[in-house]
């Protein structure tokens, strides 16, 4: 079966398994990292802020709505936290761009016996980092669009209790789209037509971009899901994307 949430799912874990063996491993060293460089720094920054923060949100509160300081602690603390995984997560692809599509390939090579065409390391790390910020350029502009959404939804009773809902599978879809693309930039299929691909198995796509997503905002789990990832979204490029017969599963 394919195009189901827990096919999804299988995917990222798959790629858990596979990250491991002895033809991945050194593929996973420098972007681990680059990712505990950047834990180090943005998790030390969310720390020193979060305190601040919090103290003028609670300061803002009138004293009588003094009972809603919890609810108010527990949302601020979720959108914090898909900041910071947000954030982790677009730093560290834009660094580690060229060293991830080397693992994208090594991950196909290894389940397929080989992977995309041979590429000089001169034109395939401009290449990587142009087709980030062709993503990251995509991510801000539909992401804007969403935050205006939202913000008109939350003045609409009981409308506004779908407004998770919509943030959580917006930031599934980009999880999806990021590392999905590795494969397909490797390849160099164009970002329109990868996005068509994805579409295509859209519910495949929300179970694997959504544990992505949940595992970014999770510190010191963030260091190693972004490789994962990576390879996780490999597997799910050639068993359900590419234009091929797909691999058995097991």
């Amino acid at each position: 079966m394919s195009n189901n949430i827990i096919n999804g799912l299988n995917h990222l874990t798959r790629g858990a398994q596979l990250i491991v063996k002895p033809e991945l491993r050194w593929f996973v060293f420098v972007p681990v990292m680059i990712n505990i460089v950047l834990f180090v720094i943005l998790t030390g920054i969310l720390i020193d802020q979060f305190g601040l923060a919090l103290t003028w949100l609670l300061d803002w509160i009138p004293g009588w709505l003094d009972f809603l300081a919890w609810i108010l602690w527990l949302l601020f603390s979720a959108v914090l936290l898909l900041v910071y995984g947000y954030s982790f997560s677009v730093f560290t692809n834009i660094i580690a761009a060229p060293f991830y599509g080397i693992l994208a390939d090594r991950t196909e090579a290894l389940l397929k016996g080989q992977g995309a065409d041979p590429e000089p390391l001169s034109k395939m790390i401009p290449r990587t980092i142009g087709r980030e910020m062709v993503k990251l350029w995509y991510f801000l502009i539909r992401g804007l669009a969403i935050v205006i959404l939202t913000l008109f939804l939350s003045w609409i009773p009981l409308v506004n209790m779908i407004i998770p809902l919509i943030i959580f599978v917006w930031g599934a879809w980009t999880m999806a789209i990021q590392y999905v693309d590795y494969t397909a930039d490797n390849h160099q299929l164009a970002f329109s037509n990868m996005r068509d691909r994805l579409a295509s198995k859209k519910y495949s796509s929300i179970g694997f971009g959504g544990l992505v997503m949940v595992g970014t905002m999770i510190p010191l789990a963030n260091i190693i899901i972004l490789p994962i990832a990576v390879v996780g979204g490999t597997v799910f490029w050639i068993e359900e994307l590419e234009d091929k017969v797909s691999l058995p599963s097991s």
